[in-house]
């Protein structure tokens, strides 16, 4: 019997075990979606419809976080790919491994365009954001184009990729189905390894340091990593702080554990001699790995390990560098460090940052313990934090919200925090909570949103209860674009623009999408809104009105803004005329 391009294409992504496919269906793709609804249980696909294509690519993102494997997520010509843009991007931004397939227009209007609706140049639109993307211009191709994504979006640092498939290939038939190969006969499923020497060198340069510390980034977790991780950074007694992707690479309460941010990781990172960078690349969110946030390289050794060689020495030169998968080459490095040396005591070194750590997150937890009216942004984080298991997948969205989580939102898990750390991006909450319960139905998801961020996708939340995922979203509502408002508070003694919002009630939004909703004005009463959340079985939303004044401050904003802006703060009023140079351009000097 003849076979359509669409039902190859279905059976392409079953060889690679895909279960979601996340999007929004339209006209060019109903000869595969033809072939889910007729054989989507025998395939093992289901189709996740979701609200905005932007959402889908977040969810195909957060699928790829949270189970190791690639996401997949659709959209149809023109409008529909566009709106996946957002999305995609912050996936490429985090090195998320996700495959975006597009519909196209008819082989023979495209690529110059004919003048048809809809038309887009849809390979130059993603081209920037993601590893590798090509049109699929034969029915026969489909199974090479789709193996050649899977094996780039894996390989090396992974990241997005792309496939545009014109619809009359879509539509079209063959008399017979391409061979489609299975995974391993076509790339590579074991990682490699770096050099064993330079393991070896690197092992007895860690064992004569006074104090090594350890930097764990993303790599650590899409490596699966951790247990050598900790293992190493026991038989040391070597810190280990991490950059905000890498979060639950180790347990948050782990004695060796340092958070991220100025007031908790860069005391160990400034006193250490040594510092072995596993699967990070030392980007601004690490401070470059330069001065406030570490030593100068002259009193600091690096030793990288990374997966990717452009990837090495990115931001700060290096000492040695060990090219290889963060699994394996720290297994053979844990390996030469036991065989080379009983395990290190603890320095005086490790119990002064210790206790430096400590005081600090005690700081945050007494503001935190206080019932003060409006609710402070600690005391809700923390509320939330207890109340939930270890086990719980945390999905973090916003700007403010982001900082405040950072301490004492802890984590204990990998791969059990989800957020779009290096493109900032707003709106990724809901969609990753979604999937990650879809993904993880016997875990508790929550997601600590800001207003404004929520706001980017709250159309998700129907799909949520299309889908019976009993997440709890918490909004830390003060009612205005949080950060800008604070970098505003920094930079114009409090001439706040176009940052405010009006009350919205988000508990009623939520209700009238079939979720459970509740709005929370009293720290005392948080609680018992995440019991009766739970107790619904619905997705669910708590909206709680925090104090908008101290949520100008958070500790680390205020830190990082003032030294990335000293010497920015604007004339006053009267005398901004007589300045030729905006605050603009001083701060972008």
């Amino acid at each position: 019997m003849p076979i359509s391009g669409g039902e190859i294409l279905a059976q392409c992504l079953a060889n690679e075990q895909v279960r979601y496919i996340f999007g929004i269906i339209g006209d060019q793709w109903n000869s595969f979606f033809d072939v889910l609804a007729r054989k989507g249980d025998e395939l093992g696909i289901e189709f996740i419809t979701t609200r905005h294509e932007a959402a889908a690519a977040h969810m195909a993102d957060a699928y790829a976080r949270t189970t190791r494997k690639p996401g997949i997520c659709l959209g149809t010509v023109g409008p529909g790919a566009v709106n996946l843009v957002g999305g995609v991007y912050a996936a490429y931004a985090d090195s998320v491994p996700i495959v975006v397939l597009t519909a196209q227009n008819q082989t023979w209007r495209i690529y110059p365009d004919t003048g048809m609706t809809q038309a887009l140049d849809q390979l130059n639109l993603f081209k920037p954001i993601v590893k590798w993307n090509a049109v699929a211009w034969k029915i026969e191709r489909i199974p090479q184009l789709i193996q050649h994504a899977f094996r780039i979006a894996l390989s090396g640092r992974p990241g997005p990729v792309h496939l545009d498939i014109p619809s009359d290939v879509l539509y079209g038939t063959v008399d017979q189905s391409p061979q489609i190969q299975p995974p391993n006969r076509y790339r590579r499923i074991t990682p490699p390894t770096a050099d064993p020497q330079l393991i070896g060198k690197a092992a007895q340069m860690l064992l004569e340091a006074e104090f090594p510390l350890i930097h764990a980034g993303s790599g650590v977790l899409r490596a699966n990593a951790s247990e050598e991780l900790i293992k190493l950074a026991e038989h040391l007694s070597s810190p280990v702080s991490m950059s905000p992707a890498a979060r639950g690479s180790i347990p948050e309460d782990h004695a060796l554990a340092f958070n991220p941010g100025l007031q908790t990781g860069a005391f160990a990172q400034n006193c250490a001699d040594l510092v072995l960078l596993v699967g990070g690349r030392l980007s601004d969110l690490d401070f470059w790995g330069k001065p406030p946030g570490w030593k100068l390289s002259d009193a600091q050794k690096l030793i990288q390990i990374d997966i990717a060689g452009d990837m090495i020495g990115l931001n700060r030169e290096v000492d040695l560098a060990l090219v290889g998968d963060a699994k394996s080459t720290l297994q053979f490095l844990l390996s030469e460090v036991t065989r080379r040396s009983e395990p290190k005591p603890p320095s005086t070194l490790l119990e002064q940052c210790q206790q430096s750590r400590d005081r600090w997150v005690q700081s945050q937890l007494d503001i935190a313990s206080k019932d003060d009216k409006p609710i402070h942004p600690l005391r809700l984080i923390k509320e939330v934090r207890d109340f939930f298991d270890r086990r719980a997948i945390s999905v973090v969205d916003g700007g403010n919200t982001n900082l405040w989580t950072l301490n004492i939102n802890r984590i204990y898990e990998p791969r059990t925090y989800l957020c779009a750390t290096e493109s900032g991006h707003l709106g990724a909450g809901l969609p990753y909570a979604i999937s990650a319960q879809l993904n993880h139905p016997d875990r508790q998801v929550y997601l600590i949103s800001g207003d404004g961020s929520f706001m980017f996708n709250i159309q998700e939340l129907e799909t949520a209860a299309r889908h019976n995922t009993p997440i709890v979203a918490v909004i830390a509502n003060d009612r205005r674009f949080g950060m800008i408002a604070g970098v505003q508070h920094l930079l114009f003694d409090d001439r706040f623009y176009q940052v405010d919002f009006t009350d919205v009630r988000y508990d009623q939004v939520a209700k009238a999408m079939g979720c459970y909703g509740e709005r929370v004005t009293d720290a005392k009463e948080i609680r018992p809104a995440l019991k009766r959340a739970v107790k619904s079985k619905l997705p669910a939303v708590i909206d709680v009105i925090i104090d908008r004044d101290a949520n100008l401050n958070p500790p680390e904003l205020v830190l990082v803004g003032s030294m990335w802006l000293e010497g920015c703060k604007p004339l006053p009023v009267e005398e901004e005329k007589k300045e030729k140079k905006t605050v603009t351009e001083a701060v972008a000097s």
